[in-house]
């Protein structure tokens, strides 16, 4: 089980880019943080999620 933007989630997924695949998420303007470190995205396909993870998923959003 890790958990995702706060939420508990157990799927079956063991890399940051899997999990961002599962979830379906439009990747540009995503960053993705796991226990606090930001994870750059050349090396979502080759960070490892393990049990008890925390991962942050968030978007840029334009506005004013």
């Amino acid at each position: 089980m890790i958990r995702v933007n706060g939420e508990e989630y157990g799927g079956d997924v063991h890399t940051v880019a899997a999990l961002v695949r599962t979830l379906g998420i439009e990747t540009r303007g995503v960053a993705v943080a796991v226990n606090g470190e930001v994870v750059r995205r050349g090396d979502w396909d080759v960070t490892a999620l393990a049990e008890g993870d925390t991962v942050e998923i968030v978007n840029a959003a334009a506005g004013g």
